[in-house]
This record gives structure tokens, C-alpha cells and sequence, in this order.
């Protein structure tokens, strides 16, 4: 490969449409009360994209560094596992991707209160580095919170509240239900995605030390932590419809809670772990198709 395809791979794009749901979804919200702005949305989806990048370098540097990518990994390749970056290629990656998800993160700030807002401004702030924190302490030192089985509260904590509350107040500078019950659909549906990625490197895992839910769980009852984490998620998106829904286009998210059900069959029969492995694209890219068709929804 090039060093811009190991790059690009590094960075593991298919991971990016998951990461911006949570941005879509607020902005639909806000979209649905008048106050979307082109020039926070950009640079929202921009940050988010960013700081997943970084996240995913962060995790292929911290396991590589603490042995958890073996020759039995079931994934996508890892490229310092594989020798095609090194260490040091990695943390330079990281340190960039830093710099530049301060750069526009600030920049977004500055768009979403350019009246001297200065309290908002410093404790979105506080939450951006955070953010950055979270993305890096993943998978990297001691004290690893992937490595203590809290991968999954924070994932409902960034990838829901932060992700999808945030980008709702950055547009409307105030937080409502709707608001709240999108924050736990995305949440519930991204950690789907995590656990799936968790149950099926299990073994793996609990051969390294790495200890997730799915590792503290076992096999069956991983499957039912997971069925209700989808479950859940569907019965939120619908009462929040109930509610809040104006038009009948409202509902048109609905489309992709189909695929969610045969989804659920589908896990339901599966009796390797390695087999958990082809679910993880579907479930991200519907986790996007899900935020898609709610912003479509409310524009139509």
C-alpha cells in the first residue's frame, strides 16, 4: 500500500457516518424550530470528524501498545500492529488531529455565540477538550477506560448527550424532550455498534486484558445487553414521533427501523463470535440512514 492509503485506512473512514448522526439528529431539531445555520453545521460535522479520526488513531496506537491486536484478530488490520506505521508516525498523527479539532472546534464556538457569550463559550470549551480527552484515553495509558469496561457509557455520554444535545444548543441555545429522547436513540444505537465490535473480539480481548462489558457479560447475556440496547433505542425514536411529530413526514425515519428488526433475527442466530462481525457496517450506516431520514423528515 502507499503511505496515503495506510493513512486513509488509519483513520478507518467507515467509521465517520456514525460519528456525524448525533450532529445531524441536532440539527434536524433545530432545523424543526426555525434556527438551523449553515455556518454552525459545517463546522460542527467538520470537529466531529475530526475528533473521530483521532479517536481512531488513538486506538490503534493504544493497542498496539499494549498487545491487544495479536495475530487473532478478527477486524480491519491495524497499522501499527502491522509495522506499516510507526509509533512515532502514529503519535504525530494524533498530535495533529489535536491541533486541528481545537482549531475548529474554537471556530464553531465562535459562530454559535458571537455575542460575548463568554460563560457558553468556556464551558463548551471545557466540553470540546473533553471530547478530545475521551478520544485519546480510549484505549491509551493505565488508566484506559475502554480497558475497564466503560467504553460503553461514554459512547452513549458523546456519541448521544454531547453530540446530539450539543449540536441542539449550539443552534437553538436551549434544550428540550425531543432533544433528549434523540440524544438516547443515537446513544443506545452507537453503543450497539461498540458492543457488536466487543462481542466479537471477546476472546481476544479477555486473552489481553482488555475488559468490556462484553467480556464481564459472556456470550448469551452480551446478546441480550445488546437486543436491549436496539429495543430501547427503537421505542425511544417512536414515543418521541408520538409526541413531538407535526406532519406525517415526521415518521419518516421509520423506514429504517425495518432493517433494525431483521437485524435483531439475525443476531439472534448467531452462534460464532467472529460472525458478529458482518452486523457492525450494517448497524453504523442504518444508525446514519436513522439521523438522515429525521432531518429529511422535517425539512419535507
Amino acid at each position: 500500500m502507499s503511505k496515503f492509503s495506510i493513512w486513509v485506512n488509519a483513520m478507518r473512514p467507515r467509521t465517520l457516518p456514525l460519528s456525524i448522526s448525533g450532529i445531524v439528529t441536532g440539527s434536524a431539531i433545530a432545523y424543526r424550530y426555525d434556527l438551523f445555520s449553515w455556518n454552525i453545521f459545517i463546522p460542527a460535522i467538520l470537529t466531529t470528524v475530526l475528533l473521530q479520526i483521532l479517536s481512531n488513531l488513538a486506538n490503534d496506537y493504544g493497542d498496539a501498545q499494549k498487545g491487544s491486536d495479536g495475530q487473532d484478530r478478527i477486524g480491519p488490520q491495524r497499522m501499527v500492529q502491522s509495522g506499516l506505521l510507526s509509533i512515532n508516525e502514529i503519535k504525530k498523527g494524533i498530535v495533529i488531529l489535536v491541533v486541528l479539532s481545537l482549531i475548529t472546534g474554537i471556530y464553531l464556538l465562535i459562530q454559535a455565540f458571537p455575542n460575548k457569550e463568554f460563560f457558553k463559550f468556556f464551558i463548551f470549551l471545557a466540553l470540546g477538550l473533553l471530547a478530545i480527552w475521551a478520544a485519546i484515553k480510549y484505549t491509551v495509558g493505565k488508566s484506559a477506560y475502554g480497558y475497564r469496561g466503560f467504553g460503553d457509557l461514554f459512547v452513549i455520554l458523546f456519541f448521544g448527550f454531547v453530540s446530539v444535545l450539543g449540536s441542539c444548543y449550539l443552534f437553538t441555545s436551549h434544550i428540550n424532550a425531543l432533544a433528549i429522547f434523540q440524544s438516547l436513540v443515537i446513544g443506545l444505537l452507537s453503543t450497539g455498534v461498540l458492543h457488536l465490535n466487543n462481542m466479537r473480539d471477546r476472546q481476544s480481548d479477555t486473552r489481553s486484558g482488555k475488559i468490556t462489558l462484553a467480556v464481564k457479560l459472556g456470550f448469551g447475556r452480551s446478546k441480550l445487553y445488546f437486543y436491549a440496547l436496539i429495543i430501547i433505542a427503537m421505542m425511544m425514536s417512536l414515543i418521541s414521533a408520538w409526541f413531538y411529530s407535526l406532519h406525517l413526514t415526521d415518521y419518516l425515519f421509520s423506514i429504517s427501523l425495518i432493517p433494525l428488526v431483521i437485524l435483531l433475527i439475525q443476531v439472534a442466530k448467531v452462534n460464532e463470535e467472529r460472525d458478529f462481525n458482518k452486523f457492525l457496517k450494517p448497524l453504523a450506516l442504518n444508525t446514519f440512514l436513522y439521523a438522515t431520514l429525521f432531518f429529511i423528515g422535517f425539512i419535507i
